[in-house]
Parts: C-alpha cells; sequence; structure tokens
C-alpha cells in the first residue's frame, strides 16, 4: 500500500526529501545528500519562479536553464529542495504590511512572531527552523543574507563581489549583487562555498591560518545591556583568541585623516547617502522592470501588473532622477573602495594571512520587531550603514552568531530569547580565512553551533 508523503499543515505544502542514507560525500561531489533551499530569484530548469511577485509567476512558463551558481552545487550533490520566498524583487520588505502579494515567512526565534529580515526571507528563516535542511542559498545586495542570519541567529556571508556568475538570477544591481548563503554548521559553510565559488574560493581545510594580528571593532556599543556585553566579550575572547588586543576604529576620523583628496572634505555618509539608492534603482527599473513592463502589458490588453509598495516607491523614485547619478554614485563607490581596502583592509602578502585585519561590527542585538505593527509608509534606503561598508568595497562580511538575550513577549506573556550577532569582515578574496576563523572558535568554545527552534540551543517553535 503506497505511503502518502504528505503531512498535515495549516499554511504550506509538505516536502518529501530523499534519505541522506542514499548518498555518500567524495572528493567530485562533497555536497552528495546535501539538502539546500533556494531563494526564490535563481532558475531552476523546468521550475516556474516568481521573484516574490504573483503576475511574474502568471506570466512566464518555467526556466529553460539553470543558473551557474545552483549547477555548481548541484554538480557537487547538493539535493534542491524547492524555492524559498524572498521579499518582492529583492528589495527590502517588513512583515506584514510591505508583503502584499505573498505573505512573509515566520522567523521561529523567540515568539515566532518576529520580523525575518529582508530579502532572503526564506532562506534564514527555513535554516533557523528545520533540521532536516542543512542550507540555503540567498543573495545579498545590501544585507539580504546578513540581516536575516542575524535576526535567526545563524552563519550567513556576503562574500567577496564576483565570486560566482549571477547569470540567470533575477538583478537588483550587478554591481553590487552577491549570492551567499545562510547555514548552522561552519564546517558545511566552507565545504558549500568551495562548491558554490569554484576556484575563487580558497578553502584553508585542515591548513592552519596565520591569523591577522590586528582586530578593529567599528561602532560597538558603550552601553550595559546584555546584547553589548555579549558583543564585547566576543571581541575580547576573539582578540584572546588572535593573540592580540581589540583596536577600536573610529572609520570617520580615519576618513578625514586620510581620505581621498577628491571628496573636497565631504563625511562618508555625505558622500555615500545616495550610491546604493541610485543604482539599485536605476538598475533594477532597466533591467527587470522595463522588459517585465512590455511583456505583462502585451499580455493583458496594456494592463499594468501589481508590485509591492516597497518596490513602487523605489522604482518611481529613481524614474525621478536623471542617468547622470548612477555615474556619480559609481565614482562615489569606487572612490570609497579605493581608499579602505587600501588604508583600512589592505591584504597581508602571506596566503596563510591573507588579510591585514580581522574588522568587527554589530549585527543583530536581539531587539524586537514584532510583525503585527501597522507600519509608515515605506522608506527609500538612503544613507550610510556600517552593513554596507562591504557593499561599496566588494569585501567579504560574514554573521556570526554569539549568543542571545532575553526579551518580554507581548504576544505570548512570557520571556523570549532572541539572538545576538556579530559582523565579520576581512580583505577581499579572503573569505575562506573567515569560515575557518568560525570553525576554529566553535573549536576553542568561543561560539557554539547554533540549532534550530525557539532559541539558539533549540525550543519549540511557536505556532
Amino acid at each position: 500500500m503506497p505511503v502518502s508523503a504528505q503531512i498535515p499543515s495549516s499554511a504550506s505544502l509538505t516536502i518529501g526529501v530523499p534519505s541522506r542514507l542514499y548518498f555518500k560525500p567524495t572528493k567530485d561531489r562533497p555536497l552528495a545528500g546535501v539538502r539546500i533551499g533556494v531563494k526564490d530569484i535563481y532558475a531552476l530548469a523546468g521550475v516556474k519562479q516568481s521573484n516574490g511577485n504573483r503576475a511574474w509567476y502568471g506570466l512566464y512558463p518555467p526556466a529553460e536553464r539553470t543558473a551557474t551558481a545552483m549547477q555548481n552545487l548541484i554538480d557537487a550533490g547538493a539535493i534542491i529542495v524547492g524555492l524559498q520566498k524572498p521579499s518582492q524583487f529583492a528589495n527590502g520588505e517588513t512583515p506584514t504590511a510591505d508583503w502584499v502579494d505573498y505573505h512573509a515567512p515566520f522567523n521561529p526565534r523567540g515568539d515566532g512572531y518576529q520580523d525575518t529580515a529582508s530579502s532572503s526571507a526564506g532562506a534564514g528563516a527555513s535554516v533557523a527552523s528545520y533540521e532536516w535542511l542543512d542550507t540555503a542559498v540567498g543573495s545579498d545586495t545590501g544585507g539580504s543574507i546578513r540581516g536575516p542570519a542575524g535576526v535567526q541567529g545563524l552563519f550567513g556571508n556576503r562574500p567577496s563581489h564576483g565570486l560566482v556568475s549571477l547569470d540567470s538570477v533575477m538583478p537588483l544591481s550587478p554591481r553590487l549583487d552577491t549570492a551567499g548563503l545562510s547555514v548552522r554548521d561552519p564546517y558545511l559553510w566552507d565545504v558549500a562555498n568551495a562548491a558554490l565559488y569554484g576556484d575563487n574560493y580558497t578553502s584553508f581545510g585542515d591548513n592552519k591560518p596565520k591569523y591577522p594580528r590586528k582586530l578593529y571593532v567599528l561602532d560597538f556599543p558603550k552601553t550595559n545591556s546584555l546584547a553589548a556585553q555579549i558583543q564585547r566579550k566576543f571581541a575580547t575572547s576573539l582578540a584572546s583568541f588572535l593573540n592580540t588586543t581589540v583596536t577600536v576604529l573610529e572609520l570617520d576620523e580615519e576618513w578625514q585623516t586620510s581620505g581621498p583628496a577628491e571628496v573636497n572634505g565631504a563625511s562618508i555618509t555625505q558622500l555615500l547617502n545616495l550610491t546604493y539608492t541610485a543604482m539599485i534603482t536605476k538598475d533594477q527599473t532597466r533591467l527587470l522592470r522595463g522588459p517585465f513592463f512590455s511583456d505583462y502589458t502585451a499580455a493583458h490588453n496594456g494592463r499594468l501588473p501589481f508590485v509591492d509598495p516597497v518596490v513602487q516607491a523605489r522604482w518611481s523614485w529613481g524614474d525621478a532622477q536623471p542617468e547622470s547619478l548612477v555615474t556619480e554614485a559609481i565614482a562615489n563607490k569606487t572612490l570609497f573602495m579605493n581608499w579602505f581596502n587600501e588604508k583600512i583592509l589592505p591584504p597581508d602578502p602571506d596566503p596563510l594571512t591573507c588579510s591585514s585585519a580581522i574588522l568587527l561590527h554589530t549585527d543583530s542585538t536581539g531587539y524586537l520587531s514584532a510583525r503585527n505593527r501597522y507600519l509608515s509608509p515605506p522608506a527609500l534606503p538612503f544613507g550610510f550603514s556600517n552593513s554596507e561598508i562591504s557593499v561599496f568595497t566588494e569585501a567579504p562580511n560574514s554573521v556570526f552568531p554569539v549568543g542571545q538575550v532575553a526579551s518580554f513577549s507581548s504576544i505570548t506573556n512570557h520571556t523570549e530569547y532572541l539572538p545576538v550577532t556579530v559582523d565579520v569582515m576581512a580583505t577581499k578574496g579572503c573569505d575562506g580565512l573567515i569560515t575557518k576563523l568560525a570553525q576554529d572558535l566553535v573549536v576553542a568554545g568561543v561560539m557554539t553551533i547554533p540549532k534550530v527552534g525557539s532559541g539558539l540551543d533549540g525550543g519549540e517553535i511557536l505556532l
């Protein structure tokens, strides 16, 4: 008698996956049997994609080819479980109000009603929820992997820009777009990175790196909150592990002292205030909206498709800007990138060291961001933040889960626990150094591997 793979569920389909007993990793197929979720912006041959938009899903047929990034993982033996929800067209959205076409995934941490962050929302939520799912592929343009990894307490990486082709992947801004992973296990992280990025990624494997002796911290909190204490303790423990001391990096002061003459005294924020917004809006309206709207109107007697409010607000702003703004944005990005990569995080000539320093800045602090709130109208992503340093410099930036803090939930009327994370940066091209550091810090007891569940140490996921 056939056995059904269907399990009753109130809100989603169930998925059958092959047993790991059928697979054994080999040198040629190191990911054999590893189950991977895929952000619904990557093409998979024979599969329809939505990019988070219902009209797109209904308009276009299944993909004819698989994106190179995904094929790299498949060739390494990975089991593709399915496509996962992104915020629409990979723009940053906040549940619940911003997510109109599709309901946002649920963050399993804490009371189960916190923001997943975006745009790789499904990736972060799933890896924090399902022990049977090993990792998930997302994309990071302005924080779309790091944000979900942060609030769900996972390892997650924005790699050095350009490590893998993004053909057959929906663009936000190709000059900034990257492919990366959300993962619980730092050892699997390294193997999957090597498969995804190929020869562009240097895995340290069993080799012992000569870690940099300079450790920067940028804008670490000085308060006595538990989250701040956890983050400072991590920095101190890392310094001890590296046999060095913590150096506070005053980025704005360094810029004013040694920044390029061409900026004429402008601060970093003044220089880069419009850079990200200009690039993502002008690039996406040209590369995606133009052909999408043309195809949709041709198929529907001149009608336009629906897009979410955040997307519409960003595209409308971009429409009102001159094309020269993109040229200026690229020039400003290049100025900052060249300065930062020369003055702050230059490479080290020893390949076992790779980066002249490790740089830390804070990520998630265990703050409450419930999804049952009414929001203000969508705002544009102007300004500059530490999370954008890697965006503009093309250097790798990864999230490390370093602890959790107690927060009282008005939903459950109980104390729940939310993740605390730190971002770790190294010189462009030194991605493998960060992954190896994560492994070594787990072995040294500085960090622990996060579990699935309501807390980093496990626990029932509340529904």
